[in-house]
This record gives C-alpha cells, sequence and structure tokens, in this order.
C-alpha cells in the first residue's frame, strides 16, 4: 500500500520535531545555543516522536484533515451494501438473472487491508489487497483477488473460485464503490455499492432483499 506522500510527511515530520525540540529546551530551561545543551533532549524529542507515529499509524491516519495532502487513500472501513449483476446467460433461456443482493466489508488499517463480500450463496475473502492512486490520471481504485466459496446447498452449480476484482472509488467524502470483476470459471459481472455503516457486518441483514437465483444453475 502506498502509505504516504512522502514530501508531505517529511515536511511535517521535521516541523513537529523542531518545534518539539524547541518546546522541550523552554520547559527544561536548556540553552540550545550550547551544542551540548542542544543534544541532551535529542533522546525526549525522539521518544515523543514514536510515540505521535504510532498514534498516527494506529488512529490519526483515518482523520479527515490528513486526508489526500498526507494520507492519499480513503478511510473505507465499515460495511457497504448494493448488489451483483453477472454477465452469466441461462442457457436455457437466454436471460441474465436479476441483481443479486451484495453486502462488502472492509477492515483497513494504515498498512493492510482485507474484504469480505457475501450474497445468499456465497463468501469471498481477500488475499490480496492494494489501492491504485494516481492523481494526474484521474484514477482512484481499490483492486483486490479474492477466493469465493460457495454454500453447501448450491455447490452443484456453483463452484468455489477464485477472482480479481477493481473498485472505482467514487466521491469525497467517499461514497460510492463501483467495480468489474473476473474469475477463474471465466465469469464476469458489475458490483455496485454504497456506504452502509461502520459496523463490520457478518451475514447478509434482513432488509437487503432477496436473491433472484433459485434454482437454475447460476454462476454470479
Amino acid at each position: 500500500m502506498k502509505n504516504l506522500n512522502l514530501k508531505y510527511f517529511v515536511y511535517a515530520f521535521l516541523i513537529l520535531s523542531g518545534l518539539l525540540w524547541v518546546l522541550l529546551a523552554i520547559w527544561s530551561e536548556v540553552d540550545l545555543s550550547k551544542m551540548l545543551d542542544f543534544f541532551s533532549i535529542l533522546p525526549k524529542v525522539a521518544t515523543i516522536d514514536l510515540l505521535l507515529l504510532a498514534g498516527f499509524i494506529k488512529w490519526g491516519w483515518k482523520w479527515r484533515v490528513f486526508q489526500g495532502w498526507l494520507v492519499p487513500f480513503p478511510n473505507l472501513n465499515g460495511t457497504w451494501q448494493g448488489s451483483t449483476q453477472t454477465t452469466w446467460q441461462n442457457p436455457q433461456t437466454g436471460q441474465r438473472p436479476g441483481h443479486i443482493p451484495t453486502i462488502l466489508t472492509i477492515k483497513q488499517s494504515f498498512i493492510r487491508i482485507s474484504c469480505v463480500m457475501r450474497t445468499a450463496e456465497m463468501t469471498s475473502h481477500s488475499y490480496a489487497a492494494e489501492f491504485e492512486l494516481q492523481q494526474e490520471n484521474q484514477i482512484r481504485q481499490l483492486i483486490y483477488t479474492y477466493t469465493s466459496k460457495t454454500n453447501p446447498t448450491v455447490t452443484e452449480r456453483s463452484a468455489a473460485h477464485d477472482g480479481t476484482i477493481v473498485f472505482e472509488i467514487i466521491g469525497n467524502p467517499v461514497n460510492r464503490l463501483k467495480g468489474n470483476y473476473w474469475t477463474s470459471r471465466k465469469t464476469t459481472g458489475e458490483v455496485v455499492l454504497t456506504f452502509r455503516c461502520k459496523d463490520f457486518l457478518d451475514e447478509l441483514p434482513r432488509d437487503i432483499g432477496t436473491h433472484p437465483v433459485k434454482s437454475i444453475p447460476v454462476t454470479p
């Protein structure tokens, strides 16, 4: 993950360290014009810097004040809901099934991100995820590769598989994810999601709707 705008981070770190140095010197009544006194407070400055950095990695990166200029990627933590539309066609009718109710839970920290997608028939877990952010090219994407397992009752017509999905990140703040996927079963489709809540739901909510496929063989 491209965690920081490095140039701005270096500037912010140097300015903050300089302010800490001055404040500690005033507090400790140290004469910074003397070399020995100047370096005597170095351990204290380094300790505070490390504590602030740890706090930033744990919590601070999520704060909107840092978004964009210092932290290039958005905070997507929570549950997103919407629908999946597969391009698969029923061989008997030539028709595609309707929109499949879908949720996506995203657990994100400063250094990693994991994604779990659920429908009534399957659950998929990401095993590689990354942001693709190119401001000059107007690209804001979340890309992840996943493994998907279907419910035992539908495995005969919907086998386990791997796949990759590319989400466009829409809005500032982000309020929509729109993505295309393709799988090892040679199926493709589109997923459109909006933010639901900050909780990480581990099952489909009752108000999301029902799966449109009940008896026809489908591989969404």
